[in-house]
């Protein structure tokens, strides 16, 4: 238990100290290995997993749904999601905030990331709420809120991640996330409701649009919209692997680009480059998270928590709230995907043991990733979006997203105490 605690505190100082996060793990897990087998093992066990990993057939989703949403954000989607959004709920009080909500939704479902959904976002949505007098806070706070959808709504690369890490059906994972990521919109869709219902002068009503440019405006996102059933419904029906949804959709929104006249020789190297560079710093991350996992496996951390576990006699669901509480805390500290690496690895096998279902599992752990990128004092969300708009204070931002991460709050119960919310879907996909 000594090497656990040394290794954590080592982990955390490094982090402080301003160490990215992948060499913060791969430094500690390596030396970890070393001080437990020698220098070679400890040797070997690195090019064994770098070559492993980097090798993993699995993992090829990872780069093709970044080159998806890559194309397809270079095709002016984000734009055309908001217009679409506005289009059918900008006349409602707080409708541009429920705009920006549903947009950052259909982003999401392409993108993967929560980070890049709010700030694009942020530089779509936010001149027209300022335009129509929205209150600071709730304009903000709906671009940080909803951006956290990115990770849940599928195709999402930490899903993938997870899957990977789990041994879990990256398909099932897939699905399970569209009623829990329905629920989040539907729960930040009430949240500024419940808002604006309160103080109406914080989200004033916009004029009403004509069903015909309403039409019009869905005429902008049909092409996106078909690449999400496509990838999303092929998987589930059966029809090809993540792996094989993935190069189709990557393939797919190349060509929808394409016909948006939005590729030229220079767009195209730059969204390869970008596309490069993002699976570049995962695969590096993953490769820190497996040193230090390896390293910790070693140790016995997870047969050792099962057996304190199992002394305390504590009931399952406690231990689960116990494991929510820490990546609460987790939070303020790491950012999504390092969360997911550093945690995952330590406490699907205390999950599983326990007998929690691992793909509910990865939902919950998603969802409460989701919670801790806008809470207070250190939500991610907040701080990307205060770099994208410097002129709002971060403490209006935080101000602006408490009603969203309550909501969030009441899903995550749902979740946790309903797992048919994130079972049926997958449930039904076996049974077909």
């Amino acid at each position: 238990m000594t090497a656990v605690l040394v290794g954590f505190v080592i982990l955390l100082v490094l982090i402080l100290a301003g160490l990215p996060i992948a060499f913060a793990m791969g430094l500690v897990g390596f030396g970890g290995v070393v001080y437990i087998l020698g220098w070679h093992p400890a040797m070997a066990m690195v090019a064994q997993i770098t070559y492993e990993t980097g090798m993993n057939y699995g993992l090829s989703v990872v780069p093709l749904f970044i080159l998806m949403g890559n194309f397809v954000t270079r095709a002016g989607l984000s734009e055309q999601l908001y217009v679409a959004s506005n289009a059918w709920l900008g006349h409602r009080r707080g409708g541009l905030a429920m705009a920006t909500i549903v947009a950052c939704a259909g982003f999401s479902a392409i993108c993967g990331s929560s980070l890049a959904t709010a700030a694009t976002m942020a530089k779509v949505s936010m001149p027209s709420m300022r335009r129509f007098g929205y209150a600071p806070s709730l304009a903000a706070g709906s671009i940080a809120a909803g951006g956290t959808l990115g990770i849940l709504i599928p195709p999402s690369v930490i899903l993938v991640i997870y899957g990977i890490i789990t041994s879990s059906d990256i398909g099932a994972l897939f699905i399970a996330g569209i009623i829990p990521g329905m629920l989040g919109v539907l729960g930040y869709l009430a949240a500024i409701a419940a808002v604006t219902a309160v103080r109406p002068e914080m989200g004033p009503r916009g004029e009403a649009t004509p069903m015909r440019e309403r039409l019009r405006a869905l005429s902008g996102v049909w092409g996106v919209l078909m690449l999400f059933v496509l990838v999303i419904g092929g998987i589930y029906l059966g029809v090809f692997t993540p792996t094989e949804a993935a190069g189709i959709g990557a393939a797919g929104a190349f060509f929808f680009a394409l016909f948006r006249r939005a590729l030229t020789l220079r767009t195209l190297i730059e969204v390869l480059g970008e596309s490069a560079q993002t699976t570049a710093m995962i695969f590096f991350v993953l490769f820190g998270a497996l040193l230090f996992s390896n390293f910790m496996n070693l140790i016995g951390l997870p047969t050792m928590l099962l057996a304190w576990v199992e002394t305390l006699g504590a009931s399952p669901m406690l231990v689960l709230v116990a494991i929510l509480a820490i990546y609460l805390l987790l939070g303020c500290l790491l950012e999504s995907m390092s969360m997911v690496l550093l945690t995952v690895p330590i406490f699907y096998p205390l999950m599983q043991a326990m007998g929690f279902d691992l793909i509910w599992f990865g939902i919950v752990v998603v969802v409460v990733t989701e919670i801790s990128l806008i809470t207070p004092p250190v939500g991610l969300n907040v701080f990307v979006l205060k770099a994208v708009l410097p002129d709002t204070d971060t403490a209006t931002i935080f101000r602006g997203v408490t009603p969203f991460w309550a909501a969030d709050i009441v899903r995550l119960g749902l979740i946790v105490f309903v797992p048919w919310f994130s079972l049926v879907l997958p449930n039904l996909m076996k049974a077909g």
